[in-house]
C-alpha cells in the first residue's frame, strides 16, 4: 500500500480517540450536571438538619428515620424503574425523574411535622428510583468496558461535587437567607435547590440521544467505530455474560457483587448523611463555616476517583484498585475518632477516608457491565443498586440512634470502618477473571 492509500485511508477512518472524546464531551458534562442535582437534593438535608430539627423540635432519631426512609421508596421502585427505561428510552425516562424529584425536593420547604417529613423524604425515594442505574446502563451504550472506569468515574465524581459545590452553598444559604421573607434558611435551602433540578430534566429530554444512530452530532464512521468497538466488548464477553432479566435479579454472580456493594454504601451514606455533623463535633458551629471545611474532603476526593479511575483503565486491574480504596477509606475513618476533638487532624483523617469511601463506588460500578449484557444488565445493575440502597435505610437511622442514645457519634463512625472492611474483603470472593477488566484494546489500536 502506497503512502498516499495509507492516507486516504486514515483520513477516512475516525479516530478512535477523538470520537471517545467528542462523546465524552456531549454527554459526560451533562449527566455530570444531572448527577450533581440529584446528589444535592438527596443530602441536602444533612444540612437543613442543622436548624430544621431544631425549629420543628424533631429528634435525631426522627432525623436519622427520615434519611432512611427516602431508601425504602428508593428501593421498592429500583428494578421496575430500569425495566421501564428499556421500554421507553433513557432520555424519557431519565428526564421524568428528575422533573418529579426536582417538585418532591422543593416541596420539603414546607414540612412542619414528623409524619410529613417521612411521607416526603419516602416519595423523594420514589421519584429518583431507577436514576443511577438508568445512567450507569446508558453510558454502556456508548462507551466500551475498556473505557468504563475513567468515564464511570467521572460521572459519579459528582456525588463528591455535589458535597464540594453543595456544602458551601448550603451553609451559605442559611447563613445569608435565614428570616427573609420570614422563611428560616433550610426552607430557602430546598428552593434554591430543588428548582434547578426540575428545570434541567426538561432540558434532558431535548438534549440527550437514546442510541448511537440518532445521534445526530456523530459522523457515520464514528457511529460505525462506536458499534464495532462494543460489538467486540460482547464477543469477548463470550460463555460468561448474563443476558436474561432472571440472570439479573437471580444469578449468584450479580448477587456476590450487590452484597459487597452494600457494605461500600454503607460508607458513602455515613459519610454523605453524617459529615457536617462529625466536623460540627470537632468545634465547629457556624454553618458557612461548616460547609467551607465539608467541602474540602469531597474536593480531594473528586480527584482520587478521577486517577484510581485512570489506572484502573490503564492496567485492566480492578480487585485492589476497588479493595485498597476500601481499607484505606475504613482506617481513615476510625483515625478520625480517635481524635474527633482536635478539628485539624480529624478533618485530614475525614479527607482520606472521604476519597477511599468515594472511590469505591466508582471502582465498583465498573464490574456489573463486566458480565452483564442486555435485560440482565439493566436488572442486574438495578438489583445491585437497590441492595446498596438497603444500607441508606439501616445506617442513618443506625447512626441516628447511636447519637441519641450516647451523645457521640464516634461510634457510628467506628461502624462505617467495619463495613468498609467487610466490602473489601468480599471484593476478593468475586472470581479475578470477573472482578479484573480487560485492556482497553480498542483505545490503544488508535495511540
Amino acid at each position: 500500500m502506497n503512502s498516499q492509500s495509507i492516507a486516504a485511508k486514515a483520513y477516512a477512518e475516525p479516530s478512535s480517540a477523538a470520537t471517545y472524546a467528542k462523546v465524552s464531551l456531549r454527554l459526560l458534562p451533562f449527566l455530570f450536571l444531572c448527577y450533581v442535582c440529584a446528589y444535592l437534593n438527596r443530602i441536602n438535608i444533612s444540612f437543613a438538619k442543622l436548624t430544621m430539627m431544631d425549629d420543628l423540635a424533631m429528634s435525631d432519631t426522627v432525623y436519622g428515620l427520615g434519611a432512611s426512609v427516602f431508601f425504602i421508596g428508593y428501593l421498592m421502585f429500583e428494578v421496575p424503574s430500569n425495566l421501564i427505561l428499556l421500554k421507553v428510552g433513557a432520555r424519557r425516562w431519565i428526564a421524568r425523574i428528575m422533573v418529579t424529584w426536582g417538585i418532591i425536593s422543593t416541596a420539603m420547604m414546607f414540612v412542619h411535622t414528623p409524619m410529613q417529613f417521612y411521607v416526603l423524604r419516602f416519595l423523594l425515594g420514589v421519584a429518583e428510583a431507577g436514576f443511577i442505574p438508568a445512567i450507569l446502563l446508558y453510558l454502556t451504550y456508548w462507551f466500551p468496558e475498556g473505557r468504563r472506569s475513567k468515564v464511570t468515574a467521572f460521572f459519579l465524581a459528582a456525588i463528591p461535587t455535589a458535597g464540594l459545590i453543595g456544602a458551601p452553598l448550603s451553609g451559605w444559604i442559611m447563613h445569608e437567607f435565614a428570616g427573609v421573607f420570614g422563611w428560616a434558611g433550610w426552607q430557602w435551602l430546598y428552593l434554591w435547590e430543588g428548582v434547578p433540578t426540575f428545570a434541567i430534566g426538561l432540558v434532558a429530554f431535548f438534549y440527550l440521544d437514546d442510541k448511537i444512530e440518532h445521534a445526530k452530532w456523530l459522523t457515520q464512521e464514528q457511529k460505525a467505530l462506536i458499534s464495532k468497538d462494543l460489538a467486540d466488548d460482547a464477543a469477548a464477553k463470550g460463555g460468561h455474560a448474563l443476558h436474561s432479566i432472571k440472570d439479573g435479579l437471580t444469578n449468584p454472580r450479580v448477587l456476590l457483587l450487590s452484597f459487597t456493594y452494600f457494605f461500600f454504601t454503607a460508607g458513602l451514606y455515613g459519610v454523605s448523611f453524617w459529615l457536617p455533623t462529625i466536623i460540627k463535633a470537632t468545634g465547629v458551629d457556624d454553618p458557612l463555616n461548616l460547609g467551607l471545611l465539608t467541602a474540602i474532603p469531597y474536593g480531594a476526593a473528586v480527584v482520587a476517583m478521577l486517577l484510581v479511575g485512570r489506572s484502573s483503565d490503564s492496567s485492566g486491574e480492578r480487585r485492589w484498585h476497588l479493595a485498597l480504596a476500601g481499607i484505606i477509606g475504613a482506617c481513615a475513618l476510625a483515625f478520625s475518632v480517635m481524635f474527633a476533638h482536635n478539628t485539624l487532624i480529624a478533618m485530614i483523617a475525614l479527607t482520606i477516608g472521604t476519597m477511599g469511601v468515594m472511590t469505591t463506588i466508582s471502582q465498583f460500578w465498573v464490574l456489573p457491565p463486566a458480565v452483564l449484557a442486555g435485560a440482565a444488565a439493566a436488572a442486574g445493575i438495578a438489583m445491585a443498586n437497590s441492595i446498596g440502597s438497603i444500607s441508606g435505610v439501616v445506617i442513618p437511622y443506625m447512626i441516628g440512634g447511636i447519637q441519641t442514645a450516647t451523645g457521640n457519634t464516634g461510634y457510628g463512625v467506628l461502624s462505617l470502618s467495619v463495613c468498609m472492611i467487610i466490602g473489601s474483603l468480599l471484593v476478593f470472593a468475586n472470581p479475578a477473571k470477573l472482578v479484573n477488566g480487560r485492556r482497553k484494546a480498542s483505545a490503544d489500536r488508535s495511540q
